[in-house]
């Protein structure tokens, strides 16, 4: 059979964007399906959402030539504060440092905004001659043939390849189609997300603060602002969103502290729900799964992006090995062996952030005497604390070649 493309991806977000610039650049035909125009994606606008990549993610974007696009406005996170707090009051005596010197030259991470990444996805796209994407897009139905996937578009048009990668986000419609159930509950929470301008310097420093709703996590951005992601009650939060930015300021400031100095919103705001979310399996006949159609996990830690990228370059990895080989990359053993890679991670991180998300967002007395004493403690251990840095900077565990920054071609 005769098809338009050795790969189809569905989903043109930052996660679907980044495989199908890796996989083109690896020397494969990639067509990339987005349910969005171009122009919404390279909109100007500051929308106030932005990724914390750890310096893995960052190695990634460097082995596959994008990162000089990126750096220019991406903040490097020098160090990491981590308390606990009731909103008005000072943060327990007891905390968490983390300081990058400790492990390395390196940051541990950067921030970069989302109107960043976007842009320069699309500008490397356009040079990227295997690549094709399809914006305004979407998918209504997909059909296992002999030998690939097809699938027919709203518009009318099949397409075909050997594998289907859905990277369409919590509510895959690929999972769906392809019968995989999905395990998770939601957290009552929501996260509201803004960016915030401020008068004194963050020093490269982030700060999460676990306050009785929920965290709170201020992240620092270039040009003297910091993104806010702020988790509460949704019901909380729903009241808070439908303030006007004098209101809405004015419940942040005994949260977010006067540390920086006067603050004031340096964008728009967004709200999002928060909810467990990760496929019984990651895939199926010619189909696999990244990002968030495979694993949607709370915020707490900044990890959902980093490891939506870990899929990236451990199927990229796989997939090219698979090729050099002679093998059919859309066939089980093969997309097994991506699955192998990659699900206990997932699940070790789902299972920790929800952990802590329980142990971290109440107010009971015992619980917080527990945490306090903890973060304390590995505090004092430098061993342990070196560790949660690693850990948080990407570069633990069986790290795919590209996030150790080395090339697949």
């Amino acid at each position: 059979m005769r098809f338009d493309a050795d790969i189809l991806i569905v989903g043109g977000g930052l996660v679907g964007s980044t495989l199908g610039l890796t996989l083109a650049r690896s020397g494969f035909e990639v067509t990339m399906i987005d349910a969005l125009p171009k122009a919404t994606r390279r909109k100007k606008g500051f929308d106030g959402r932005s990724y914390a990549m750890a310096l893995a993610t960052s190695r990634l974007y460097r082995a596959i030539g994008l990162w000089d696009a990126l750096a220019p406005d991406a903040q490097p996170i020098n160090e990491i504060k981590v308390s606990d707090g009731r909103p008005g009051q000072p943060p327990s005596p007891f905390f968490l440092h983390f300081d990058h010197a400790e492990i390395g030259p390196d940051p541990m991470g950067f921030m970069v905004e989302d109107r960043h990444a976007r842009v320069a996805l699309l500008e490397a796209e356009s040079d990227a001659k295997t690549l094709t994407h399809l914006p305004k897009e979407t998918v209504v139905s997909q059909t296992v043939v002999p030998g690939g996937v097809e699938v027919t578009l709203a518009s009318g048009k099949t397409l075909s390849a050997p594998l289907l990668i859905g990277c369409d986000g919590r509510r895959s419609g690929v999972a769906e189609r392809a019968g995989i159930k999905r395990i998770g509950w939601d957290y009552g929470q929501t996260s509201l997300v803004c960016a915030i301008a401020h008068e004194e310097p963050h020093h490269g420093i982030a700060h999460q603060l676990f306050l009785p709703a929920g965290p709170l996590a201020i992240l620092p951005l270039t040009q003297n602002r910091v993104g806010v992601v702020w988790t509460e009650d949704s019901n909380r939060a729903a009241e808070v969103q439908a303030m006007d930015d004098a209101g809405y300021l004015d419940v942040l400031r005994p949260r977010f502290g006067d540390f920086l100095g006067e603050i004031s919103l340096a964008g728009d705001r967004f709200t999002y729900p928060l909810n467990l979310t990760i496929a019984e399996r990651f895939i199926d006949d010619r189909v696999a799964l990244v990002g968030d159609a495979a694993h949607g996990i709370h915020p707490i830690a900044g990890q959902g992006l980093n490891a939506g990228i870990r899929d990236v370059g451990a199927l990229a990895e796989v997939l090219v090995e698979a090729r050099g080989r002679g093998e059919d990359i859309g066939t089980a053993p093969v997309l097994r062996r991506y699955q192998q890679w990659r699900r206990f991670d997932t699940a070790t991180l789902a299972l920790a952030t929800d952990t802590f998300n329980r142990l971290f967002s109440n107010d009971n007395t015992a619980l917080r005497t527990v945490r306090d004493l903890g973060m304390g403690a590995v505090n004092a251990m430098p061993g342990l604390r070196k560790t949660f840095m690693r850990e948080a900077s990407g570069q633990s565990g069986d790290l795919p070649k590209l996030m150790q920054g080395v090339p697949l071609i």
